[in-house]
C-alpha cells in the first residue's frame, strides 16, 4: 500500500516525489501524476497524510473529471453556437456502472493513467475496484438508457439525459439461508467524484393544492406544497471525440424557510423539519413499494418531480436561444423521448407550462406538445403498463388531471368525428378508464400513444406485437405513428473495455480498430471462423476471461468452480416470465440424472457450472422464492462429492453492471429463455453474443434477430412460438396439457426434500392446475421443459467438439454488428428526433 507524508509542499509516495500541479487536460504520465497529486492535496476529502487505494481512486477520478469538464463546456458552447435541435431523454433509470474505466477509455488515456498510478505503487485495476456502481437504475431499461447516452456522445449528437439522483437506489442484495435480503445501497455514503452540483439551476415543483380560475378564464395551479429541484450534472464522454454530453440528475430540496424554528425550539423536532423530510423521501429509493396509498403517492411524486424539473429546464434553455423568437419554433429545436411510461406526466406538464405560464391557447400548446414528444414502449406485460388511480392523480396533481381529462375528451371527439367505425373501440382506447367505478384509472400508455408523434417498440417481434395486438386500434387511426427501433448496446463498455484480450484479437484479425465505432465490421471475422490459429487465440482469450470469473465467484460466494467446465449463465431481473424457474428445474433434473449414473457414465458427461444472478423485487414473493430455491439447490449440489466435478450451481449475489463486466466475457452459454412474446427485447442477450457466448433461448424479443444475424446453426432454440402461446394457454385451461415425465420428476425431486426442509409447495403450485390466480403455469414452463432439456443435450454434445464450439463462438461475435447502440441511436436521430451531428471542432 502506498503511503504519503508532507515534504516541502509535496506529497511523498512510494514511487518518488511528485509535485501537485493542476493539469486539467493531462494526457502524459507525468502530467496525469501531477494532476492526481493536486487533487489529493487541494481537493481533499480525506486525512492528507494518507494516500491509500480509496484516496487514490477519488483523486484519480477528480483529475479525469477536470478533463471531462473542459470538453463538456466546449460541447454545450458548440450546441449553443450552432443553435442545433436537441434531444432530451427522460428516464426513471440509468444503470451507469463504474465511470473511471469508461471515461479514460473513451478519452484514450488509459495507458497514461495506468502508468501514473503505477508510479505511486498502484495497479489501475485495483484503483477501479474502489468505485461503487451508481445506484440509479435496476435492469435493462436503465442500462439501455446509459448505452444510449454513450452513443449520443460518440455520434456527436446534441442531447441531454434527465433522471433522478437516488440516494439508495433499489437495494443491495444479500443472500442468507432465508434467501434474498434487501439493504440500502451505499454509493453516496461518501460522495460521487463525477457529479457537479449546479446551485444556480433550481426549479420549484408543486404538489397538491388547487386550480384557480382567473376572470379571463385562464387557470393557475396554486397552494399545496412546493419543493425545489436541484440539478446535479454527470459528464458522459463520447469515444474518440471531443464531445461530452450531460446526464442531469434532480435532487429534491426544501428551503431554509421551510424549517420551522419555532416548532424546533418547542421540542417538536420532526414537525419542524417536516418539509425537509418530504424532500428527502422523493429521491431516497428507486421504485418505492406502492402497496399503500402513501407508497403510490410517493411513486407518482417521483415521476412528476422528474418531469416538471426537466420540462422547466428544457423551456428555460429554449428561451435562451436566439431562435426562440416564437413558440412555433419549439418542436424544431426540442425533441423529448419518453423512456417507457414513467415520464408520461411530462405531457400534461408541458401543456400546463405553455398555457398557464406562457399564455398559449389550448390548440397552440397541443400542437407543440404533440410535435415534441415521442414514446418508447418497453413491455406488453399488463402489470407494467402503468395505470394510476384517478383519485390520487386528481388529489396530487389537480391541474394535470384537468388537462388529461381534456386530452381524453378531445381524443374521443376526434374519433367520433373522423373515425366513426372506431367508436365501438373507444372503451379500450380512451385514457380515462372508469369501467370499474370503485377504481377508475388513468392509462398512462394510452396517454403516451394519443399525445406523441411517434411510438416505437424495441425489437422487431415486439413492435409487431404492439401493432397487431396492444395498440392495434390506434394503428387504424395513425398507421404511420408506429416504428421499430431494435435496441443496442455500446461496444465500448461491453467488449472493448470489459474484454481486452478478445478485443485485441478482433483488431489483429480485422487489421483495424474501426469496429469500435462501426460494429458492422465484425462480419469480417466470418472469413476466418475456420482458421485454427484464430480459434486457438480465441480459446485462450476466453479462458483468460473464465479464470477472472473463477476468482470473482470464489471471492463473492466462496464456491470454487472449474474453468474447464462449460460456463452457463443467466443474469437478469428475477421474474416468472424470464423463467429462472425453468433454468433451475432443468438443473435439478440434470443433478438427478447424474446421481443415477455410474461413475463411468458420469465421466462421459460435459461438466457444467450454472450461474444465476439477479434481484427479485422486495414484494414479489415467487421471485424471492426462486432466489432461495437456486441457493438451496446449489448448497446441496456443490457439496455432493459424487457429482460436483460434473455440476455446480452458483447464485451470483447483488448482480450489477460491474459484475456483468466480469460474467459476460467469461460466459460460454447464456440463457435467454423467456416465454415467447413476453420479453420486449432484452439487451443482455446482445452483450453475451457480442462476447462470443452462445445462446440457448426462445424466439422472443431480440433473440429472433440475433439468431437471424449469427445463423440458426449457432443458436440453441427451443420452446413455443409467440403466436402459439394463447392457444397453449387456452388448452391448459381446458385440461388438455399432459406434462412430460421429466418435468414431473424434477418437481418431485424438490418436493421430497432433496434440497432441504423448506416447503416450496407455493412456488411449485404455480406450475400446477389448469387455471386460477397463481396456478395453471401461465408462463408455459411445463410445456417448454422437454424441448429445453433436449436443447441442453445439444449444447452438451456441441461443447465436446472444441473446434466446432470455437467456430460458433467466433460467428456469434461476427454476427453481432447490428446490435450496436450507435446504430439504434442513429436511427432515432434520423427517423424520430430529426437531429443531426454537432461536433466540437
Amino acid at each position: 500500500m502506498a503511503k504519503s507524508e508532507e515534504a516541502n509542499g509535496q506529497l511523498t509516495f512510494v514511487g518518488g516525489h511528485v509535485k501537485g500541479v493542476a493539469v486539467p487536460c493531462a494526457r502524459e504520465e507525468s502530467e496525469i501524476a501531477s494532476n492526481i497529486v493536486y487533487h489529493a492535496q487541494y481537493t481533499p476529502h480525506f486525512y492528507p497524510l494518507r494516500f491509500d487505494l480509496e484516496h487514490a481512486f477519488y483523486a484519480a477520478a477528480q483529475s479525469v473529471r477536470d478533463y471531462l469538464v473542459q470538453r463538456w463546456n466546449s460541447t454545450y458552447l458548440q450546441f449553443h453556437k450552432a443553435d442545433a435541435k436537441q434531444t432530451y431523454y427522460l428516464s426513471m433509470e440509468y444503470l451507469q456502472g463504474r465511470a473511471l474505466t469508461n471515461a479514460i477509455g473513451n478519452l484514450g488515456i488509459t495507458d497514461g493513467y495506468a502508468q501514473a498510478l503505477k508510479s505511486f505503487g498502484y495497479l489501475l485495476e485495483d484503483i477501479v475496484e474502489q468505485e461503487k456502481d451508481a445506484a440509479l437504475g435496476n435492469g435493462g431499461l436503465g442500462r439501455l438508457a446509459s448505452c444510449f447516452l454513450d452513443s449520443m456522445a460518440t455520434l456527436n449528437l446534441p442531447a441531454w439525459g434527465y433522471g433522478l439522483r437516488y440516494r439508495y437506489g433499489l437495494f443491495k442484495q444479500r443472500i442468507t439461508p432465508e434467501g434474498q435480503e434487501e439493504v440500502a445501497e451505499d454509493w453516496l455514503e461518501k460522495f460521487s467524484p463525477w457529479e457537479i452540483v449546479r446551485h444556480d439551476i433550481v426549479y420549484p415543483v408543486r404538489f397538491f393544492g388547487h386550480v384557480q380560475i382567473n376572470p379571463d378564464g385562464s387557470r393557475k395551479w396554486d397552494g399545496g406544497e412546493v419543493l425545489n429541484a436541484l440539478a446535479y450534472d454527470v459528464p458522459i464522454p463520447g469515444f474518440n471525440t471531443k464531445n461530452t454530453i450531460s446526464l442531469r440528475l434532480w435532487e429534491a430540496k426544501a428551503s431554509a424557510e421551510d424549517f420551522n424554528l419555532f416548532l424546533f425550539n418547542d421540542g417538536k423536532y420532526e414537525d419542524a423539519a417536516h418539509f425537509h423530510s418530504k424532500a428527502q423521501q422523493i429521491c431516497a429509493v428507486l421504485y418505492p413499494g406502492d402497496a399503500t396509498e402513501n407508497g403510490k403517492i410517493l411513486r407518482l411524486k417521483q415521476q412528476f418531480f422528474l418531469c416538471s424539473a426537466s420540462l422547466q429546464d428544457i423551456i428555460y434553455r429554449f428561451k435562451e436561444r436566439r431562435s426562440a423568437v416564437n413558440w412555433d419554433n419549439f418542436p424544431n429545436k426540442v425533441a423529448v423521448q419518453l423512456n417507457d411510461t414513467h415520464p408520461t406526466l411530462a405531457i400534461p406538464e408541458l401543456m400546463r407550462l405553455l398555457m398557464d405560464d406562457e399564455g398559449l391557447g389550448w390548440d397552440s400548446a397541443w400542437d407543440l406538445t404533440y410535435k415534441t414528444f415521442a414514446y418508447t414502449n418497453h413491455t406488453v406485460l399488463p402489470e407494467a403498463l402503468e395505470k394510476w388511480s384517478q383519485d390520487i392523480m386528481r388529489k396530487l396533481l389537480p391541474r394535470h388531471f384537468e388537462i388529461i381529462e381534456e386530452i381524453d375528451k378531445r381524443f374521443k371527439e376526434m374519433v367520433h368525428a373522423t373515425k366513426k367505425d372506431m367508436a365501438g373501440k373507444l372503451p379500450g382506447m380512451q385514457i380515462l378508464d372508469s369501467s370499474n367505478p370503485q377504481k377508475p384509472v388513468v392509462r398512462m400508455a394510452n396517454l403516451c400513444v394519443v399525445s406523441s408523434h411517434t411510438v416505437n417498440g424495441v425489437a422487431q417481434l415486439h413492435s409487431d406485437i404492439l401493432k397487431a395486438e396492444l395498440f392495434a386500434d390506434y394503428v387504424s387511426i395513425w398507421p404511420n405513428k408506429f416504428q421499430n427501433k431494435t435496441n443496442g448496446i455500446t461496444p465500448r463498455r461491453w467488449l472493448l473495455f470489459c474484454n481486452p484480450e478478445l478485443s485485441q484479437i478482433i483488431t489483429k484479425w480485422l487489421k483495424t480498430d474501426e469496429w469500435i465505432t462501426n460494429l458492422d465490421l465484425l462480419s469480417g471475422l466470418r472469413t476466418f471462423a475456420d482458421n485454427e490459429d484464430l480459434q486457438e487465440e480465441w480459446g485462450r482469450a476466453k479462458l483468460a476471461s473464465k479464470n477472472r470469473l473463477v476468482q470473482y465467484v470464489y471471492n463473492a460466494t466462496g464456491v470454487s468452480i472449474d474453468p474447464n467446465s462449460l460456463f452457463d449463465i443467466q443474469v437478469k431481473r428475477i421474474h416468472e416470465y424470464k423463467r429462472q424457474l425453468l433454468n433451475i428445474l432443468g438443473a435439478v433434473y440434470r443433478y438427478k440424472k447424474l446421481k443415477e449414473m455410474s461413475e463411468t457414465e458420469r465421466q462421459k458427461v460435459t461438466p457444467r457450472t450454472i450461474m444465476i444472478g439477479g434481484k427479485a423485487f422486495a414484494t414479489y414473493t415467487n421471485a424471492k422464492l426462486i432466489v432461495k430455491l437456486v441457493n438451496d439447490v446449489g448448497a446441496v449440489v456443490n457439496n455432493d462429492p459424487e457429482t460436483n466435478k460434473y455440476l455446480k450451481i452458483v447464485f451470483i449475489p447483488n448482480y450489477n453492471v460491474s459484475v456483468a463486466e466480469v460474467l459476460i466475457p467469461g460466459s460460454e452459454l447464456s440463457q435467454h429463455i423467456s416465454t415467447a412474446g413476453m420479453e420486449a427485447s432484452g439487451t443482455s442477450n446482445m452483450k453475451f453474443a457480442l462476447n462470443g457466448c452462445l445462446i440457448i433461448g426462445t424466439l422472443d424479443g431480440a433473440n429472433v434477430e440475433i439468431r437471424e444475424e449469427i445463423g440458426e446453426e449457432n443458436f440453441f432454440l427451443f420452446g413455443a412460438k409467440a403466436d402459439e402461446v394463447p392457444r397453449l394457454r387456452k388448452e391448459r385451461e381446458m385440461g388438455m396439457f399432459k406434462p412430460d415425465p421429466r418435468f414431473e420428476e424434477a418437481k418431485e425431486f424438490i418436493k421430497v426434500g432433496t434440497f432441504g426442509s423448506y416447503n416450496y409447495a407455493d412456488l411449485l403450485s404455480s406450475l400446477e392446475g389448469d387455471s386460477g390466480y397463481g396456478r395453471g403455469d401461465y408462463f408455459l414452463v411445463g410445456h417448454d421443459f422437454p424441448s429445453y432439456i433436449d436443447a441442453q443435450s445439444q449444447v452438451d454434445e456441441a461443447y465436446k467438439d472444441r473446434k466446432r464450439w470455437l467456430k460458433m463462438s467466433i460467428l456469434s461475435t461476427a454476427g453481432s454488428g447490428k446490435f450496436s447502440s450507435d446504430r439504434t441511436i442513429a436511427q432515432y436521430a434520423k427517423e424520430i428526433w430529426g437531429i443531426e451531428e454537432c461536433r466540437v471542432p
